[in-house]
């Protein structure tokens, strides 16, 4: 079973660049959408119709937003996590399968002023009680933009970022704190090595000349990774500033 995750930056703006393109030729079993920026009734498009889509749309219009596409339909989807402080925009959207649940989460960014941070920290505390209420339920796995780059090999300049929105030192300790909770960085199971990056900036050709930042995880419950055989990066897929990221499990 092969699951996708991939940030468009806004679906509207990647449908009229490759991503029906990418999906056929990708053609994976779940493909898990953030940063949509729109919901279905945005978007004047036929899916394949091998797809049943789910959708998390945000209160305020063409901001944040989650998408599910998936070839198996879920026992069932959720939206959210129960908290009305973080649900307004569109962050989280959960569906269980039978041996599994997947969260779908474009977690907030701290803000380059760090005027987020302290509702980062709280986020990342409810976020993860909520992974582990799911679990006591069944395995989870939860992908999306996870917006930090946990350790100095995840982004190109990491001692230039040591106090920047993405690299600090709390938000790291955030990202740490999921690993102690019992959940396996999926794509660290197989490369250890650096130089392997999901965003890069706009600016300064840096996505050409790969400088940029790993900040798009798949992430899964230790008791799956018997089944865990690939996890994945498409750097070579455009079409927005962050690229696909992937797991295949049997």
């Amino acid at each position: 079973m092969k699951l996708i995750s991939w940030n468009v930056n806004g679906l509207r703006a990647v449908l009229r660049k490759n991503f029906l393109d990418y999906l056929d030729a990708e053609k994976p079993d779940v493909l898990c959408l953030q940063e949509t920026k729109a919901g279905p009734n945005d978007v004047e498009q036929l899916w394949p119709s091998s797809y049943t889509t789910y959708w998390n749309v945000a209160q305020k219009k063409g901001y944040a937003g989650t998408a599910i596409f998936t070839r198996t339909r879920p026992l069932g989807v959720t939206t959210g996590i129960g908290i009305a402080a973080h649900d307004n925009e569109g962050r989280v959207l959960a569906a269980e399968f039978a041996d599994w649940f997947l969260v779908n989460v474009y977690v907030p960014n701290s803000q380059r002023e760090l005027t987020r941070l302290a509702y980062r920290q709280k986020w990342d505390r409810d976020f993860r009680r909520y992974l582990k209420k799911l679990e006591r339920r069944k395995p989870v796995i939860f992908c999306g933009v996870l917006n930090v780059a946990h350790t100095e090999i995840d982004l190109t300049h990491p001692k230039a970022n040591l106090k920047n929105h993405g690299f600090t030192p709390e938000e790291r300790a955030g990202f740490t704190a999921f690993v102690k909770a019992g959940f396996l960085d999926t794509f660290r199971e197989f490369e250890k090595g650096g130089g392997h990056y999901t965003w890069w900036s706009p600016m300064a050709d840096a996505r050409a000349r790969n400088i940029g930042w790993r900040i798009d995880y798949f992430l899964i419950s230790t008791t799956l990774r018997p089944r865990l055989k690939r996890a994945f990066i498409r750097a070579d897929v455009e079409g927005s500033d962050h690229c696909p990221v992937g797991i295949e499990l049997d």
